[in-house]
């Protein structure tokens, strides 16, 4: 059979001020019609650089292509198309999903009108024939509440929803084929069990092929027919799914394939409970016409538990349950009703200055490591900013204690003079992590620390956490929605939905047995991708 896109040979440079770096390497892919393949690799392989080129996305003349590159797409070669052909080609044969819905759509148009727009550009027919072609698409996505969604701005959607918003753009004129780069990294795992389903459907009912580009083995696996495994640019295994993962050939796969977290064996059991919260209520203004009426709405609702010392709490959830709300809460980020009880102390009863000193003892490291951190500072200011406010140390003293704390989390202290930019993400979280460190806290609140981290790179920063516990004898508040992840982190596992915890108790027995029909949803949907 005829193969739909065939990639021969592609090598692909960037001029990068006086050199020319090479990000992909003859690189041979095919792609049969209504055949999924995944492209997988660490960051930096340049899985989404070939994604680019198949619809000619890379800036030229930085971005330029090797003598013998080829890329011939249904019998037509990509790389001497004119505009007005790839015009042809993008959005109507070739659709692509990007990684971030909400950097890909307009924030100043109404999602609805955004899907008629890439409609209109490709067929000529009239708007409200598009709108109502827009409208089955958002059903064919399972949108709810077509008609009020239609008119809704990103930022109303949920992450889930702008994902669907984005499938059905990419779906609005049946392209022969689909590439979706990262479609389901941020998303909960229910919504990415759903996506996942979603796109399979689609693929047999509209009979189209999908280039699936992933850093995570576990989804390829249930995913897709065929795989390539990416390193440095280079192919470096491909075949059908099925062979590569039982027996695998190259050194690089086995340990992409071998990097999935493990569960933790060992469960602290400390019956002195270190941070106590007691009926912790949160409410957020909603914004109101109505001047003399205030509403709110109910972000965490009556929340009780406590944590032992030294142990590894899992707070888990779907987006919008409340997690980061409870942890922002903890670290006396935004305000709430009830008791945070700190080692004995309730922190409402406390004066500023007694706040101050406890806020020194509890940390909080951030989702995005390159959102919280600042780019116009060097590492080595940005660790050692918090002595300045809680310290008073010489220039030598405050040198040293950074050193210390880059030292403990594997970053070379000769380095503290580079920008967040000039690291890797992995490198950057260790940064986040080294500034929390270096005040010596004795809790730290970790709010999605490895989601946006490679599998293989989310193992080392999970070794280093517990690493780090045992040596300085941290207390975690570990919150994510990847449950593998908190699964090997955690020794008590707190479920929440809607504001509420709706089940708790230690890890192995959540895992095993649980209790809630929630709760065993979330599992299924987590475990259904594992590799092991």
């Amino acid at each position: 059979m005829k193969p739909l896109l065939k990639i021969s040979n592609l090598s692909i440079y960037f001029q990068v001020r006086e050199s020319r770096f090479c990000a992909v390497k003859d690189l041979n892919l095919v792609i049969k019609e209504n055949e999924i393949t995944g492209l997988v690799g660490e960051s930096g392989s340049g899985k989404s650089v070939t994604a680019m080129s198949i619809m000619r996305l890379l800036p030229e003349p930085k971005a330029s292509y090797g003598e013998q590159s080829s890329i011939e797409f249904d019998g037509q070669e990509i790389l001497n198309c004119n505009h007005k052909s790839l015009r042809k080609i993008r959005g109507n044969k070739i659709s692509m999903i990007f990684q971030e819905p909400m950097t890909s759509l307009n924030p100043f148009h109404k999602v609805g009108d955004q899907i008629v727009e890439s409609i209109l550009f490709h067929k000529k027919q009239s708007k409200s024939n598009a709108i109502l072609e827009a409208k089955k698409l958002m059903e064919l996505v399972e949108i709810p509440e077509v008609d009020r969604r239609f008119t809704s701005y990103p930022h109303e959607l949920s992450g889930g929803q702008r994902q669907r918003i984005m499938i059905a753009m990419s779906l609005s004129n049946k392209p022969k084929l689909l590439i979706a780069d990262e479609p389901t990294t941020a998303l909960d795992v229910t919504v990415q069990a759903q996506i996942l389903d979603l796109m399979t459907k689609l693929k047999d009912e509209v009979g189209m092929s999908i280039l699936f580009i992933t850093h995570d083995l576990g989804l390829i696996q249930k995913f897709s027919d065929n795989i390539s495994v990416m390193q440095e640019g280079e192919v470096v295994e491909q075949g059908d799914t099925k062979s590569v993962f039982s027996n695998p050939q190259h050194a690089y796969t086995k340990k992409l394939i071998n990097s999935e977290p493990s569960a933790k064996q060992e469960t602290t059991s400390k019956e002195n409970s270190f941070v106590a919260v007691k009926n912790l209520n949160i409410f957020y203004p909603l914004p109101n016409k109505n001047f003399f009426k205030k509403e709110f709405f109910h972000a965490v609702k009556d929340v009780n538990f406590a944590i032992p010392k030294q142990s590894t709490i899992g707070l888990v959830g779907e987006s919008g349950s409340g997690k980061s709300t409870l942890g922002k809460a903890l670290a006396g980020l935004i305000d709430y009703q009830g008791s945070v009880i700190f080692d004995g102390q309730d922190v409402s009863q406390l004066s500023s200055k007694e706040i101050k000193l406890i806020k020194k003892d509890i940390q909080i490291v951030f989702q995005d490591p390159y959102g919280s951190l600042s780019p116009r500072m060097t590492i080595g200011e940005i660790v050692g900013e918090g002595l300045d406010v809680h310290f008073k140390f010489k220039k030598s003293q405050k040198d040293e204690r950074i050193a210390e704390s880059l030292r403990a989390v594997e970053i070379n202290p000769d380095d503290r003079f580079k920008y967040p930019h000039e690291f890797s993400g992995g490198q950057r979280q260790r940064v986040a992590i080294a500034r929390s460190l270096i005040l010596n806290p004795s809790f730290m609140i970790l709010d999605e620390p490895t989601s946006a981290l490679d599998r293989s790179i989310q193992i080392q920063v999970i070794d280093l956490l517990k690493n780090i516990q045992k040596e300085f004898a941290l207390t975690y508040l570990f919150i994510s929605h990847d449950l593998k992840v908190v699964q090997s982190m955690s020794d008590y596992i707190f479920v929440m939905q809607n504001g509420y915890i709706v089940e708790s108790g230690p890890a192995k027995e959540v895992f095993s047995n649980p209790q809630e029909v929630y709760t065993d949803k979330l599992l299924n949907a987590a475990l259904r991708y594992s590799t092991v």
